[in-house]
């Protein structure tokens, strides 16, 4: 619709025409009708930083300089060494107690349905009487 109106065509909602010109012909050299129609569409540049979403540092990046202080601790280092340790014991089962507990809820519900499935079969695949 506005490209037809740029343009100069017609569209059945709204005339194509401003007092009998065209929107690109209201100047000798076109500049006009662009600059009115590109004053809508200028980018804006907002006042203040956007909140920060993902970690919360003590001071802002430009107060910091080239390190940011976090309130938390790392521990990146700590799971390392945890889960690179060479014990025999799997990766999905070395965080404790509630991995051990999760392994085997999985493992019970998925040898049930899969005994479950067998059983349908085999009702299905009977006759009826």
């Amino acid at each position: 619709m506005l490209l037809g109106r740029l343009l100069g065509g017609s569209t059945p909602n709204s005339p194509s025409t401003c007092s009998g010109q065209s929107l690109l012909s209201l100047s000798p050299s076109g500049q006009e009708g662009w600059n009115a129609l590109a004053e809508g569409l200028l980018i804006t540049v907002p006042t203040e930083p956007p909140p920060m979403i993902f970690a919360t540092p003590t001071k802002y990046v430009s107060e910091a300089g080239n390190m940011v202080e976090y309130l938390g601790h790392n521990k990146v280092p700590d799971l390392q060494k945890l889960f690179q340790k060479a014990d025999g014991v799997p990766v999905h089962l070395k965080g404790g107690l509630m991995d051990k507990m999760l392994y085997r809820t999985t493992m019970a519900l998925t040898i049930g349905g899969t005994l479950y499935c067998l059983m349908a079969l085999y009702i299905a695949a009977q006759p009826r009487k």
